[in-house]
């Protein structure tokens, strides 16, 4: 029996990205469906969608409504859509706090996405990938301030990360200047949108997609690699 092929998935994402969220359990369920068959290394890279956003965040509804342009109804459809959506990938945007649930906010990310480089940088891929999914936890089922860099560290503590060195990191100037690359790098690629899944630097994946279509692409990228047709 071969040895599973290696395969790296670079993926541009943001914490506030709903369908980033519902991606990444979609190729979950691919690489889940690929168990033996690929050795995967999954690694988060930055992508702001709204770098312009203020220190006090904006209510998510209000949010859809002034960037799209929708109303209060088409902003609660929206919403639905996405519910339906992440219950398909086997994820709940369900409050899991204590007491009432406070409203959904949109924040700036930037403090995460240093944090997630450092993360990557200093301690793999392994680890990086556990804080992303605290984060995503954090952010949809906590609804806590991802853009508070105590909110942050004590996220990166829950997954073994040291919190002190977390507070370090948001600080930076050297992490913020890979994060800053990473965004152009992304630009560079006309990525515009995200999630975005570059398999082993070859094939850019926009959006997310079913695990069937991950779990194709994987497949055709690992086949021309070994020469054969895809």
């Amino acid at each position: 029996m071969s040895a599973p092929a290696k395969v790296t998935l670079d993926i541009w994402s943001d914490v506030m990205c709903p369908w980033c969220v519902i991606g990444l359990g979609q190729l979950d369920k691919a690489l889940a469906s690929m168990d033996g068959e690929v050795d995967a290394t999954v690694r988060f890279h930055p992508f702001e969608l709204n770098p312009d956003m203020s220190e006090e965040g904006e209510e998510q509804a209000a949010h859809i409504q002034r960037k799209y342009g929708r109303t209060a109804e088409q902003s609660a459809g929206v919403r639905e859509t996405l519910r339906q959506a992440a219950e398909r990938a086997g994820y709940s945007f369900d409050y899991t706090g204590d007491g009432e649930a406070p409203p959904a906010m949109m924040w700036n990310t930037r403090m995460a996405h240093r944090l997630l480089t450092w993360a990557l940088r200093d301690f793999g891929p392994d680890l990086q990938v556990a804080l992303k999914r605290a984060l995503f936890d954090a952010h949809f089922q906590g609804r806590r301030n991802v853009s508070d860099p105590e909110v942050l560290a004590e996220v990166a503590e829950s997954v073994g990360l040291p919190r002190l060195n977390a507070l370090q990191a948001m600080i930076d100037p050297q992490i913020d200047a890979i994060v800053t690359a990473e965004e152009r790098q992304a630009w560079d690629w006309n990525v515009t949108g995200v999630p975005a899944v570059v398999i082993n630097g070859k094939l850019i994946v926009p959006g997310a997609q079913e695990p069937d279509v991950y779990a194709d692409l994987i497949r055709k990228v690992l086949a021309r690699e070994a020469g054969g047709k895809a």
